[in-house]
């Protein structure tokens, strides 16, 4: 009888230590769950960013940042203390912006979808900012396939955190500019794609959209080794949003997110070095058309080509100007190529 009772109190002992570590952020007009807010650290670091439930893990936030700011939708909607995060769900107020309403053009049968946006990707390595680039983009489907037939960028802006000590042998000291590029949105416009293949898929019922989760992972139980590098733990998670109560095709979408996962690390180092890549679209405009010409630029990320300051657009994604609070000018953008 006390062997049962004292293995009933571990199992109530370890549920109550997984349930403290785990914080749920909720939005504080609707009680609905608040998914992809980041933490960033009173160091510019992103310690956490929340699921589709709008859970992160306690243990990721170091008690010594003190003053944790949360972002969401591109804004900073909180500043928290490490005592904060002790209540196990945090409300948020969501509303800082209005929601754009997204444009339908030409809304009449043709051979092609052109889905028009913005965009932000960047990197982090071991939680801090290593490189980031944002723009505006316009992708072109198969209207009747709803395949992508093109990724069309016209104007893009690129930075680097300056740091004069990479080495080869040293991944957390490289420049992961390879890493950032374009959301890939291919598959936006038929989900069921995602159903077969290797995923979990989870779905959101929200006030003002409705949203979907999709995660992946490999490598979880053996290391990949390359060339003297070893690669372990590689995870995908991306988010769609569509209009609510809508069928999910491609004149509904409204968000694209991704994340990438890798640990990386030489074989001379002692530990991984934890890279994460962040991909956003936001859809501003849908229009449909028999042709599928239109102006591009090639994304590179060796130089910015832009013709007027998109950014400033009010509902323009700048993360840069987030980011730039915390490094200052040692986030310096690439020479503007017009």
């Amino acid at each position: 009888m006390k062997k049962t009772y004292h293995i009933q109190l571990i199992f109530i002992l370890a549920f109550s230590i997984i349930k403290a570590q785990t914080v749920i952020f909720i939005s504080e007009k609707t009680n609905a769950p608040l998914p992809k807010i980041s933490v960033f650290g009173k160091d510019g670091n992103i310690l956490a960013y929340s699921d589709i439930d709008g859970k992160i893990d306690k243990k990721f936030l170091d008690p010594s940042q003190e003053k944790f700011q949360l972002v969401y939708d591109n804004f900073i909607v909180a500043t928290l203390s490490y005592s904060d995060f002790d209540k196990e769900k945090i409300k948020i107020n969501d509303r800082i912006k209005d929601i754009e309403t997204v444009v339908i053009k030409n809304n009449k049968p043709a051979k092609y979808v052109f889905v028009k946006g913005n965009f932000n990707t960047y990197v982090t390595v071991n939680s801090k900012l290593n490189c980031y680039a944002d723009g505006t983009v316009t992708y072109i489907f198969d209207n009747k396939t709803k395949k992508l037939k093109s990724t069309n960028v016209e104007q893009f802006r690129v930075y680097r955190l300056i740091d004069p000590k990479e080495e080869k042998k040293m991944t957390a000291t490289w420049d992961y500019d390879n890493f950032i590029e374009v959301p890939k949105i291919k598959e936006a416009g038929n989900i069921n794609e995602y159903k077969n293949k290797k995923v979990k898929i989870k779905e959101l019922k929200g006030n003002t959209k409705d949203e979907i989760e999709i995660t992946g992972e490999y490598l979880q139980e053996k290391e990949l080794a390359l060339f003297g590098f070893r690669i372990y733990d590689i995870r995908g998670i991306i988010n769609l949003a569509y209009e609510k109560d809508y069928n999910k095709s491609l004149k509904d979408l409204l968000e694209y997110n991704e994340l990438r996962f890798i640990k990386l690390k030489h074989k001379s180092e002692l530990n991984y070095n934890q890279i994460i890549n962040y991909n956003n679209f936001y859809t501003t405009e849908i229009s449909f058309s028999n042709t599928n010409d239109i102006d591009k630029t090639k994304f590179s990320t060796n130089h910015s080509n832009y013709k007027n300051k998109y950014w400033e657009t009010p509902s323009f994604p700048n993360m840069q100007t987030i980011f730039s609070s915390f490094f200052k000018n040692d986030l310096k953008e690439q020479q503007n190529k017009k």
